[in-house]
């Protein structure tokens, strides 16, 4: 299972989401066409399709210093350009995190962010979104000489006076001291935050974006990358050198970055034991050697509390050599057919569940929607021409009493919409308290008073029961929407019934709104920011330093969470009524259709056999919308259990 093989993979999975973008496409067309869209369905299908648009298979790799993470990386994707890619010599390693990824629009290039950024309060998402803040370097793909020679700024370094290191919250005085320095005038620090490459490797054009993070100090100055990036990764390799097995500072990294980015879950985790070379050993012979790795294998599966089998042993040098040279005896020496297997098998096929997952909660209801009103509309088409098949239409007294009962009907729908009217406006003064029960008003106020008094602090302990208080008001704001929204949820189930038992609605079950994924986001980033309130680095860390740091990671990333939850809570209001206002609507077209054609064969007895042929002809067309819209949704291949 070589790298071709990931390469498939890959392929295999870019074109199935391309089909999945395509009848998401198809399904926004067929509501188009039949005249179903509204402004809600349609935002939520365009930020479905979105998603699906940027969508990208993200693996990080992680690790301590010195354990041949960028060998691996290069062993892994870019043997092909015959070269060491990106540097990973003895003494020259990642310094700053680096994202490898293909823009399309923005061409080949590599853009540093300076380490100075890190005085700011913009988070890396904003820097981002703003390319000139960026230093860029062109790269000649042409040139494999050019671009490595290039990739070398990933290891650059200057010399800063300690105070801007303490400032920049890259010094540390305890760790400093256990490596003999003592008060320096000057420290080395990396010239740049954080790394973004752009070029056309084949991979990187599938969609696979490969996160390189360096070493525990780094992930422990960044909580971005170990609140958003890493979690949001579909995989994340965290790698052991054999011949050290699990280290203190490797279990610290473990503990704290890698185990908290995948919270409970374990999927898309694998460890890497790399450097196995190191213990070849001829006079041990080919079974010792096993034994070995075996027990290392072992041994590291207790400390970490993982499964054996997502410890993969490799010797990420050797099968970088191989690949270059061509030595198949090599390759399978150093183990890297397993790994390769893993990534492309295991993680796409659970990043291909999550994306349907994603698609069924987006847009899932939508399509429910849609079969049940169409199983409604041909079934109603169908009972209505059957009955008009078996009426005796000579009978101008039968005839007249099916215009009165139509009227009253007619009567009955007016009735309806009344009470849908007036259901409405109950429902949107409730809708309305969820909504605010977020507004962005309430939660910059918490923000902006909590920071005042962390500004004002005297003393380290002041300003981290600041930082507590912030977390527990936020907590305590969601926690006050939590029954708004169950009496939201009541009302449009109450509303749902209502409809159903007094005039007869068939049964389409509401979309129903929860506040629960918010709190799980909001709760993972609570426990972060215990952990960063409660670190040595933020103890002895420079005070502004500190607010920066935390404000423009947990609280910006706890504001677009509550933010996201404002949107949705407003999106959801204004769309949960509208499978209602469908069967309304549909139900005022029978009525007029049935009251037209009544009157047509009361004046003109001859115009029995045009309405019947009408009905037909009504009929073929609801049973082609119904036989389109089954022919969209097994194309969708979501697991969304909805019925046809």
């Amino acid at each position: 299972m070589g790298n071709l093989q990931f390469k498939d993979q890959l392929h295999e999975y870019a074109h199935w989401r391309e089909q999945l973008i395509q009848s998401i496409e198809l399904y926004r067309e067929w509501r188009n066409r039949y005249k179903l869209n509204d402004p809600q369905s349609t935002d939520a299908l365009l930020n479905s399709l979105q998603g699906l648009g940027h969508d990208r298979v993200t693996l990080a790799f992680v690790a301590e210093f010195s354990r041949g993470k960028t060998e691996l990386i290069n062993a892994l994707f870019f043997a092909e350009t015959g070269v060491r890619l990106l540097p990973s010599s003895p003494g020259r390693t990642t310094m700053s995190p680096t994202e490898l990824f293909w823009d399309e629009a923005g061409g080949n290039y590599i853009r540093l962010l300076n380490i100075e950024s890190r005085l700011e309060e913009l988070s890396l998402l904003d820097y981002k979104r703003h390319p000139g803040r960026w230093t860029q370097i062109d790269l000649n793909i042409d040139s494999p000489t050019q671009m490595q020679e290039a990739f070398k700024e990933l290891v650059a370094t200057k010399r800063v006076t300690r105070e801007m290191a303490d400032k920049l919250g890259l010094w540390n005085e305890r760790e400093a001291a256990e490596q003999g320095i003592i008060n320096p005038e000057y420290v080395e620090v990396p010239c740049w935050r954080h790394a973004l490459i752009s070029f056309p490797h084949p991979l990187l054009k599938e969609g696979l974006c490969i996160l390189d993070t360096p070493g525990l100090n780094a992930l422990g100055t960044e909580p971005e990358l170990t609140l958003s990036m890493l979690p949001n990764a579909q995989a994340i390799v965290f790698v052991l050198a054999a011949d050290t097995g699990v280290t203190k500072s490797d279990l610290e990294m473990w503990r704290s970055h890698v185990c908290g980015a995948r919270g409970q879950r374990r999927q898309g985790l694998a460890v890497v034991m790399n450097k196995i070379d190191s213990m070849w050993d001829d006079l041990a012979g080919e079974s010792g050697y096993d034994a070995s790795i075996q027990k290392q294998i072992d041994s590291s599966a207790s400390i970490l509390g993982l499964d054996r089998q997502l410890i993969f042993p490799v010797s990420a040098k050797q099968a970088l050599l191989a690949k270059v040279k061509g030595d198949d005896n090599l390759l399978e020496k150093s183990r890297l057919k397993t790994l390769e297997h893993y990534l492309s098998a295991d993680i796409l096929d659970q990043r291909r569940e999550i994306l349907k997952s994603m698609v069924d909660k987006d847009i899932g209801f939508l399509v429910n929607e849609s079969l049940k009103l169409m199983n409604t509309k041909v079934n109603n088409a169908d009972k209505q021409l059957d009955e008009f098949k078996q009426m005796d239409f000579e009978n101008q007294e039968m005839t007249g009493k099916l215009m009165a009962e139509t009227r009253d009907r007619q009567n009955a729908y007016m009735a309806n919409i009344e009470s849908f009217q007036a259901s409405r406006k109950v429902f949107a003064v409730q809708a309305r308290m969820l909504v605010d029960s977020f507004a962005r008003d309430r939660i910059d106020d918490i923000m902006r008073r909590t920071r005042e008094e962390m500004s004002k602090s005297l003393t380290t302990y002041g300003m981290k029961q600041s930082m507590r208080k912030l977390f527990d008001e936020l907590r305590d704001l969601l926690q006050d929407s939590v029954e708004t929204t169950e009496e939201t949820r009541r009302l449009i189930k109450a509303i749902h019934k209502k409809f159903q038992e007094e005039y007869g609605f068939k049964e389409i079950e509401p979309q129903l709104f929860s506040i629960k994924q918010y709190q799980f986001e909001l709760e993972r980033i609570f426990e972060e920011g215990e952990t960063f309130r409660n670190s040595a680095r933020t103890t002895m860390t420079e005070q502004s330093v500190v607010i920066n740091k935390l404000y423009s990671t947990l609280i910006a990333k706890a504001r677009t969470i509550l933010q996201q939850a404002h949107g949705d809570a407003a999106t959801w209001s204004n769309s949960v009524l509208t499978p209602l206002m469908h069967q309304i609507k549909d139900h005022k077209r029978q009525i007029e259709s049935r009251l037209m054609m009544l009157r047509k064969i009361n004046e003109s007895k001859g115009s029995v056999y045009e309405s019947i042929a009408q009905l037909e002809a009504e009929l073929a067309s609801l049973q082609q919308q119904k036989q389109e819209l089954l022919a969209i949704v097994s194309a969708m291949q979501i697991d969304s259990g909805l019925t046809t």
